[in-house]
């Protein structure tokens, strides 16, 4: 009789302690965890692309070779990624790309 007196209040203890512990682990503020240009660091960085020589395949077929390398060096700057091949079609392959428009609302990115 004198073990299971003793035993309740040992268990009440132990599970008080077990309770302090999980709600005392330390928490993640993911508002903390960001790095100075904005991006978090709990994300995974955008892979990188060779813009020079994604814009040159993009632009092989163009007729005005230096402007659309220009601009679309410029798109691919901005969103990391110039679609596949030289046709329009392909566009939608990357939104960012395709739907990038200049100030006069016409599409910006060749």
């Amino acid at each position: 009789m004198a073990l299971s007196n003793s035993f309740l209040p040992f268990l009440l203890l132990l599970f008080i302690l077990s309770v302090h512990l999980v709600d005392s682990r330390p928490t993640l503020d993911h508002d903390l965890v960001m790095t100075t240009n904005g991006r978090s660091l709990l994300q995974a960085p955008k892979p990188t692309i060779n813009c020079g020589e994604a814009c040159a395949v993009r632009c092989s077929k163009s007729w005005k070779q230096k402007m659309c390398k220009k601009m679309c060096g410029v798109c691919c700057g901005k969103c990391s990624c110039v679609p596949p091949g030289t046709s329009a079609e392909t566009r939608a392959m990357c939104p960012c790309y395709a739907n990038m428009r200049n100030p006069k609302g016409q599409l910006k990115c060749p």
